[in-house]
């Protein structure tokens, strides 16, 4: 029989009977996947970083410390984040592991050293996942943190619980679009976001993605998780904010012609930056994995030319060394 969605919800726009859906239409090219590969294959991309990997690795990385009581944010590579404030510890799409693959021989290896591990970590209260993609949802770290953090409490997006559930992990609790939970005193809000879900060549959008906004203690703090852009997340802002910090991804958008509608480019992270009225941005979602075909190096580079453009500084939207840390 085929598969239909125990979530579907006729008034909710983004449900569908057999999985969910965005709201902006799809621009993706039929055998857009097949000829992406071929030409990627052809142009020998991704380029090596323009020093080198070892220098970009150099350039880019320091190990964490995330001793302490201070309130502040650290970027753990790619899209984890680790947030603390006022006692309460958060840590976004935790992947620590070698390979953004279900296999460990094969896929996107790391290109940047993975700044701490899970034993290294401080107690961890919540941990937000954005969607299921292999980048942002690694079995083995999640798995270390659900051993070590037994009573850290695991947000997902909607149909996601019943991977936690086979994989045994407890206090889960799933979230559609613009629902709220608390935890230790703080409102986690799941938010939209354009993008898509799968793990296998089956379960395509039978999961939904999305961001999270924190709201603790007066502080806002907004995961945008993957995402292309859209004038629709500026209802973010208005619902959610004001936002106190922000982690928006910048890398992984090239060729535009394939990736605009599920990758934002620095251009458009800035973009986003502005529509949903963050007071600072830390940029996510580069300089680990090599996903598509923008070089490593690009993104920052490129952040920085748009950030001119717009008139912002990188005070506003801030490059951090992987393992690198911001006070709140």
């Amino acid at each position: 029989m085929p598969w239909t969605n125990p979530y579907f919800d006729r008034s909710k726009e983004h449900h569908t009977p057999e999985g969910f859906r965005n709201l902006e239409p799809e621009i993706r090219p039929p055998g857009g996947l097949k000829r992406w590969r071929k030409e990627r294959k052809e142009q020998q991309l991704p380029r090596p970083p323009e020093a080198g990997y070892e220098a970009f690795a150099r350039r880019w990385c320091q190990a964490a410390d995330v001793s302490g009581n201070q309130d502040a944010a650290w970027w753990l590579g790619h899209a984890t984040v680790l947030v603390r404030h006022q006692g309460l510890t958060v840590l976004t799409d935790p992947v620590l592991g070698q390979r953004a693959s279900p296999l460990s021989f094969a896929g996107p290896a790391r290109r940047t050293m993975t700044p701490v591990d899970v034993a290294g970590l401080p107690a961890i209260d919540v941990v937000v996942i954005s969607h299921n993609h292999y980048d942002h949802l690694d079995s083995a770290t999640v798995h270390a943190l659900a051993r070590r953090f037994p009573q850290a409490v695991f947000l997902v997006p909607l149909g996601l619980k019943r991977w936690f559930d086979k994989a045994g992990i407890g206090n889960v609790r799933e979230l559609d679009w613009w629902a709220s939970t608390e935890v230790r005193g703080a409102m986690f809000t799941f938010v939209p976001a354009r993008h898509w879900s799968a793990r296998t060549l089956w379960d395509r959008n039978r999961s939904l993605w999305g961001g999270w906004v924190m709201d603790h203690q007066g502080f806002r703090f907004w995961f945008a998780g993957d995402t292309g852009y859209s004038d629709k997340l500026a209802e973010i802002g208005r619902r959610a904010g004001p936002i106190d910090l922000a982690a928006i991804p910048i890398g992984a958008y090239a060729p535009r012609w394939f990736m605009q509608g599920q990758h934002v480019d620095p251009a458009q992270a800035v973009q986003l930056h502005r529509d949903v009225g963050c007071k600072r941005s830390i940029a996510i979602h580069w300089g680990v994995f090599e996903l598509a075909d923008d070089q490593l190096d690009e993104p920052p580079r490129l952040l920085g030319e748009a950030l001119a453009e717009a008139g912002l500084t990188e005070d506003d939207f801030m490059l951090l060394n992987i393992g690198g840390r911001i006070a709140l």
